[in-house]
C-alpha cells in the first residue's frame, strides 16, 4: 500500500514538472509574440506585470534562450519518472531522429521571428515549430527513459523466466498438418512449429471470439487436409466464411484427388444457396436407434431450449413419436416416403388415423405403448407433443 502511495506521489511530481515544462514554452511564446498577441487580443496586464518583474529581477527574458532552456530541463525531469513499457518498437533510431528534430527546431527557430513577412505570419511559423519540436523532445525524452529503464533492469518483465524451448522440426505424414508458431527464447525470436501427425485422434482449439482461432489452426486444417485429398464434412458456423475457403482450395487442389469430390452445401437459413438433401434418407437407418438419433437431432434443432430439458417428458416424448413416424417411413414400401415432408405431414395428422398405423407393426408396438395408454384412456393433454 505505501509503495502505490509512493508511486502516485511521484507521478504527481512529474505531472508538475510537465506542466511547469510547458508553462516556460507558453510564456516564451507570450513574450517574443507579443506585438501579434496584442493584435489577437490575448494580452493580459496582470501577466504582463509579472513578467516584466521577472525580467528585472531574474533578467529571464535577456536571452530568447533562457525560458527554452528552463522548459527542457523539467521535460528531461519529467521524463525520468515515466514507468517502462513493454514495447518492442521503441529503438535508438527512433529516439535520435526525434530528439533531434526536437532540439533542431526548439533552439534555432529564432530568426523566423525576423523574416521578411507579416508579423502574424511569422508569429505563426515561430508557435508552430514551437509545438512541433516540443512533442518531438516529449516524445524522444519518454521513449529513451522506457528504453533506459528496461535495460538498466535485468528481464524487467520476466519474459526470459517464462519463455522455453519450443519444437521447431516439421513432422509431416500422409495424415498430418502442421502449424506455423512464432516463439521468444534467449534473447531472440524463433520460427517453430506444431506438427498434429494424427489429427483423426480429435483436436481441440479453444479460445475467446476473436482471438484468432480460425485464422491460426481451422483454416490451416482445411487447407493442408484438402491438399492431401481427403473429403470434409464442414460444418460452417458464420457461413460462408469457412466455405468460401474449402471450395477455392478444393479449385486449386484438384490434382491431389484421384477422383475430386463433389462441393455441396447444406444452408437451412437460406435454401436459394443450398443444394436439395434428405436428412433422414432410409439407406442410412439399419434399425429403429438410427430413426431416434435423427429424431432426436432434428427437433432439438427446431427447439433449442429443448438442449437444457434432455430428459423430460415433454422433451422425450415428441422425439420417441417422431423418431416411430420415422422408422415406420422408412419400412414402408423400402422407403419409398421416408423423406422429411412426409413425415411432417403424417405427423400432422389425427390421432386416429396415425396409431392404428403405427401399432400394427410389431417394432413400433412397444415402443409407442405410453402413447396408446394415453390415448385410450382420454389424456388428450399428454398427448400434445407436436413440434
Amino acid at each position: 500500500m505505501q509503495q502505490e502511495d509512493d508511486l502516485r506521489g511521484l507521478a504527481k511530481v512529474m505531472d508538475f514538472m510537465r506542466a511547469l515544462s510547458i508553462l516556460f514554452v507558453v510564456i516564451n511564446i507570450y513574450w517574443y509574440c507579443y506585438q501579434q498577441m496584442v493584435t489577437w487580443g490575448i494580452n493580459i496586464g496582470v501577466v504582463d506585470n509579472i513578467l516584466l518583474n521577472f525580467d528585472r529581477t531574474a533578467g529571464l527574458f535577456r536571452s530568447i534562450l533562457c525560458t527554452k532552456l528552463f522548459a527542457v530541463v523539467f521535460l528531461a525531469l519529467s521524463c525520468l519518472g515515466t514507468k517502462g513499457v513493454k514495447e518492442e518498437k521503441i529503438t535508438w533510431r527512433k529516439i535520435t531522429i526525434s530528439l533531434s528534430v526536437g532540439f533542431i527546431l526548439f533552439f534555432f527557430n529564432w530568426w523566423l521571428l525576423y523574416l521578411p513577412l507579416p508579423l502574424e505570419a511569422n508569429a505563426g511559423f515561430y508557435i508552430l515549430t514551437m509545438s512541433a519540436s516540443y512533442i518531438c523532445l516529449l516524445m524522444g525524452g519518454v521513449w529513451m527513459s522506457r528504453l533506459l529503464k528496461n535495460n538498466m533492469m535485468d528481464d524487467p518483465f520476466n519474459i526470459e523466466n517464462e519463455s522455453f524451448a519450443q519444437e521447431i522440426r516439421r513432422i509431416e505424414n500422409e495424415y498430418s498438418v502442421n502449424l506455423r508458431t512464432r516463439f521468444y527464447y534467449k534473447k531472440k525470436w524463433n520460427e517453430g512449429c506444431i506438427s498434429v501427425v494424427a489429427p483423426q485422434r480429435a483436436s481441440i482449439v479453444l479460445g475467446v471470439p476473436g482471438s484468432g482461432k480460425s485464422y491460426a489452426v481451422v483454416n490451416q486444417f482445411i487447407k493442408q487436409q484438402i491438399k492431401k485429398g481427403f473429403a470434409m464434412y464442414l460444418y460452417d458456423f458464420k457461413f460462408p466464411d469457412l466455405s468460401e475457403i474449402a471450395y477455392n482450395h478444393l479449385l486449386n487442389n484438384q490434382d491431389g484427388y484421384k477422383k475430386v469430390p463433389t462441393f455441396y452445401v447444406i444452408n437451412f437459413d437460406d435454401p436459394s444457396r443450398s443444394h436439395r438433401c434428405n436428412p433422414i434418407n432410409p439407406a442410412f437407418m439399419t434399425d429403429i436407434s438410427d430413426a431416434y438419433e435423427s429424431a432426436y437431432t432434428i427437433m432439438l434443432n427446431l427447439n433449442r431450449t429443448w438442449v437444457q430439458k434432455q430428459g423430460d417428458f415433454f422433451v422425450e416424448s415428441p422425439i420417441i413419436l417422431f423418431a416411430a413416424i420415422i422408422w415406420y417411413l422408412r419400412i414402408y414400401k423400402d422407403g419409398r416416403y421416408c423423406t422429411f415432408p412426409h413425415a411432417v405431414e403424417f405427423l400432422n395428422k389425427r390421432y386416429e388415423d396415425i396409431f392404428p398405423i403405427l401399432t400394427s407393426y410389431p417394432e413400433l408396438e412397444n415402443y409407442l405403448s405410453p402413447f396408446m395408454d394415453a390415448w385410450m384412456s382420454g389424456a388428450q393433454d399428454q398427448l400434445q407433443v407436436r413440434p
